[in-house]
């Protein structure tokens, strides 16, 4: 296997695993962030305002890590920063 290939394998596997991880802990945060909102807004229907705000910042705060990984992904697919050194040092030989 040549370097190419090898950079594209690892790149690929790598996007496919960030985005996994990426996804799965976030997805794992809001659910749990909803049943306890769900939970306190059963307990205290008058501060429905301040818990459902105070919701909403906190699942916009989690999914921007999801968010984050898949910018990750999609670098390591599209704008791989190794593929220009693997270039250059092939071009070298």
């Amino acid at each position: 296997m040549d370097s190419m290939t090898l950079i594209a394998v690892a790149s690929i596997v790598t996007a496919g695993i960030t985005t996994g991880f990426g996804c799965l802990g976030p997805a794992l945060g809001e659910g749990y962030s909803v049943a306890t909102a769900l939970r306190s807004l059963a307990q205290q229907p008058d501060a429905s305002t301040t818990i459902t705000r105070t919701l909403f910042v906190g699942l916009a705060m989690i999914e921007s890590t999801a968010i984050y990984c898949f910018v990750v992904s999609m670098i390591l697919i599209f704008a791989n920063p190794f593929w220009n050194h693997a270039i250059t040092q092939a071009a070298g030989h």
